[in-house]
């Protein structure tokens, strides 16, 4: 495996400007995804790894309350990757918070316990709320893992999770904000469509005094943020092609799918599909590690990477 490297050009977040330095705000937030009303802010620790975050992967901020300790991010993408992503970021946190105890000891050390929450703002169709969890990337799969992670995705465009918006005023307003650029982008460059969506947002009330404060970062890092969901599209795109010269259509992922999900075994799918099973094999092992409703596209991707 590659040495895992340091982002030392990691790009910030307004999600993180946000949330990860306001222990108000990020008390407001955790209320919202878990339906409390807790009003002792001081009590909240927010002990994000400025120096953990990698290549391809960041946590946005990561903070304990009430013996959680909670691990929040944004993503404009569903990625199916994320639980084991997030078990890299975990182990980091943890060993960093026992870094002074004797993990060696015969005496049981008590450590937080760990909830994983993404808050998405992509276009893609995935409904209210759903999970990412580990064992659905196990190779072989057990009725009962012996280690698990649990990824909640919670869908904050606006109107698809109406309880955790109403009971956050600053996550309802930026989910506002996001869908001001993606309307303004139909026909404006994507530097004027944000510039224009924060001077709106301003006039309309909406994150007015964060804006006021923070609007030339808020531009630079809403700009490098598209940049980088164009990126992902763009890879994504890339990869559909290349299945399309390599004979991978979608259409034969997506029955693949619905045939594992079903228990079919690969010589059953091959013989529906007629075809051999030296044909049907490579997707079908590739198929196998995402989740049953993962994107038929991010699988498509992956079946390309496994080729090159």
């Amino acid at each position: 495996m590659g040495k895992k490297r340091v982002n030392k050009k990691y790009k910030d977040t307004v999600f993180r400007l946000l949330f990860g330095n306001d222990r108000n705000e990020l008390l407001k937030l955790y209320n919202a995804v878990n339906n409390t009303a807790y009003t002792n802010a001081d009590d909240l620790m927010i002990n994000t790894l400025e120096e953990a975050i990698y290549v391809s992967m960041r946590n946005d901020v990561s903070f304990v309350f009430q013996d959680d300790l909670n691990l929040y991010e944004h993503q404009s993408t569903l990625n199916p990757n994320l639980p084991l992503r997030d078990l890299f970021y975990v182990a980091d946190l943890l060993q960093e918070m026992t870094a002074e105890l004797n993990i060696y000891g015969s005496k049981r050390l008590s450590i937080p316990t760990p909830h994983f929450v993404v808050f998405y703002n992509g276009t893609g169709d995935m409904g209210s709320i759903r999970e990412y969890r580990l064992s659905e990337m196990f190779e072989k799969k057990e009725k009962d893992p012996q280690l698990e992670l649990v990824v909640k995705i919670i869908n904050i465009n606006n109107g698809s999770n109406n309880r955790v918006l109403k009971n956050c005023k600053t996550l309802q307003d930026y989910a506002s904000f996001i869908s001001m650029v993606r309307k303004n982008r139909e026909n404006m460059i994507v530097e004027k469509a944000v510039e224009n969506a924060v001077n709106d947002c301003i006039k309309q009330g909406i994150l007015k005094d964060f804006l006021l404060k923070h609007k030339a970062q808020v531009i630079k890092m809403s700009i490098y943020e598209y940049d980088e969901e164009k990126q992902r599209r763009f890879d994504r795109e890339e990869g559909r092609e290349e299945g399309r010269e390599e004979g991978v259509e979608i259409d034969k992922i997506n029955l693949i799918q619905k045939k594992i999900a079903r228990g079919k075994t690969l010589d059953v799918i091959s013989d529906e599909l007629e075809s051999t099973v030296e044909e049907i094999k490579p997707i079908y092992d590739v198929v196998s590690k995402y989740p049953l409703d993962a994107d038929p596209a991010e699988i498509l991707a992956g079946i390309s990477n496994v080729k090159r």
